[in-house]
Order: structure tokens, then C-alpha cells, then sequence
């Protein structure tokens, strides 16, 4: 898929430059410590000829480096959210009888497929999470350039969906659909 993910990519890329110069500062920190860096003497004043800060200065700074620590970890957190976690569905009438088990993924393979054929539709991607009794649809949808959102989604919810439904044996799926644009334009 040729999706270009401008903003996930760039929370990587920004996530990757701080946290390089934040441990290259601790590491100049470190050594300079320690004794390490002769250029610096440990014992030295950070700031010279400047008179103390005052106390509630030092609160006010650890206040400030507690929330902006809080907002980078709610960053990072965000970063790790991922598609909903998939069951395989089981299909039990009879247990004597054997049981038939369904990858959530292959059940959802021909839906992706045919969604991919649509007009305007670069790429698809779908899982299906939660269990058989309470299933939930999430997909992304890669549009080309000059595709037609809105038949997309008509033609998802009037023919794609519906067959869905019938091959799984299910009155409801609740289905979330992310559009984004690809950087391919359609066949002319």
C-alpha cells in the first residue's frame, strides 16, 4: 500500500528526535558529574554571577516538568493504539457433533476484496473485533485522489455491509470507517 501516513510518521519522527536529545543531555549531564568532560568542572555554578532563584521558582519548574512528562507519556501512549483485538468466532449448534472456528480475518477477506474493487478504492483494510454475539467493524478505507467518498460509502453500506451480514449470520455490525487519500490518482 503506497498510503502515505504523514502524521503517524511524523509523531514517529518527533518522537525519535527528542527522545535523542534528551538522552544525549542526560548524557552530558552524567559526565559531566562524574567528572568525565574536563572542559566542564563539576562543581561549577551552571549560570555564574547570578544570585539564586527563588524557592517557589524550583516548585514551579518541577510542576512545569511533571505536566509536560504527563503529556509526552499521554503522546507516547497514543502512538501504541492499535485496530480493536480479534476473536476467532466459533460456531457451535451441537457439541457433540464438532465445532466449526472462524479467523476473524478470513472472514472479513472477501469483504476487504470486494470493497478493493469499488471505483475509486486504492486499498482496504478491516478487522473484525469482539466476539460473535457482539461484533465490531473497523475500517480503513484508502481513497484515490479523485475518488468519490461519499458513492464509497453508499455503495459500502448498500452492498458491501449487507453481504457481509448475510455470510456471517448477523442482523447487526457496527462498522467505523477512516478515509484517507492515497497518493495515487485513478485510471483516467
Amino acid at each position: 500500500m503506497t498510503n502515505l501516513n504523514r502524521p503517524a510518521r511524523l509523531n514517529r519522527v518527533l518522537l525519535g528526535v527528542i527522545g535523542a536529545v534528551l538522552l544525549a543531555a542526560g548524557a552530558v549531564t552524567l559526565a559531566t558529574h562524574f567528572g568525565l568532560l574536563p572542559a566542564v568542572a563539576s562543581d561549577a555554578p551552571l549560570v555564574p554571577e547570578l544570585a539564586d532563584p527563588p524557592t517557589w521558582a524550583f516548585y514551579a519548574a518541577a510542576g512545569v516538568a511533571v505536566v509536560i512528562g504527563l503529556l509526552c507519556l499521554r503522546w507516547l501512549l497514543a502512538q501504541l493504539a492499535r485496530a480493536p483485538k480479534t476473536h476467532t468466532w466459533r460456531f457451535e449448534q451441537d457439541p457433540d457433533l464438532g465445532r466449526t472456528e472462524l479467523a476473524a480475518s478470513t472472514a472479513v477477506a472477501p469483504f476487504v476484496e470486494e470493497v478493493t474493487a469499488y471505483p475509486g478504492v486504492h486499498a482496504v483494510r478491516a478487522t473484525l473485533a469482539g466476539h460473535r454475539d457482539a461484533p465490531a467493524l473497523a475500517m480503513v478505507v484508502s481513497a484515490e485522489q479523485d475518488g468519490d467518498l461519499t458513492e464509497i460509502r453508499r455503495r459500502i453500506d448498500a452492498v458491501g455491509l449487507p453481504r457481509l451480514r448475510q455470510a456471517l449470520d448477523l442482523d447487526e455490525v457496527p462498522v467505523t470507517i477512516e478515509f484517507r487519500f492515497s497518493s495515487t490518482t485513478g485510471v483516467r
